[in-house]
């Protein structure tokens, strides 16, 4: 039987044992949007708290924060809209990952989103500052190793976009 330590509005802070982990509170989920269009992916880069800087990422978001019961392939076309200006023709569901096990029970479903038109700026709303960044898939390892070296962490589900040049 797990015993909570903390509980803020997201998240809560159990034990279990010898176990300290997080937990998503609610019914709120996530989406992962990997967004492709004519060759180019993108992506986007924000300043992360816990980190302490800038982090380059996919696009994505929490499911049903804003509306209770909300779907994830319309959450996942709100917030790439939201963050990047795009709004996809298709968006289809990949399945559901878990990001940290050993740590965390958060867990979050990948998407692909299609049939990409810009429509706005993105950025995020008005507690982000959100830049967007397109780059063709052959220039991902490139782009990725300068981030790093300007000293721009890497969310580790970058990862699906490296697997191809990593592999």
């Amino acid at each position: 039987m797990s015993t909570t330590v903390w509980a803020g509005k997201f998240l809560t802070v159990q034990t279990e044992g010898t176990w300290e982990y997080a937990e998503r509170r609610g019914q709120i989920a996530a989406a992962v949007i990997v967004a492709i269009d004519a060759g180019d992916v993108i992506l986007v880069e924000q300043f992360r708290v816990p980190l302490g800087r800038a982090c380059l990422e996919l696009p994505a978001g929490l499911v049903g924060d804003e509306t209770a019961g909300e779907s994830v392939t319309v959450a996942a076309g709100r917030e790439l809209e939201e963050e990047t200006g795009y709004r996809a023709a298709a968006i289809e569901d990949l399945g559901l990952f878990y990001s940290s096990p050993g740590m965390t029970s958060e867990c979050f479903t990948l998407v692909r989103a299609t049939g990409l038109t810009k429509v706005g700026d993105g950025g995020g709303d008005g507690d982000e500052n959100i830049t967007v960044h397109r780059v063709p898939l052959a220039d991902i390892p490139a782009f990725v190793a300068a981030k790093r070296e300007a000293g721009v962490a890497i969310d580790a589900k970058m990862l699906l976009i490296l697997a191809g040049a990593i592999l």
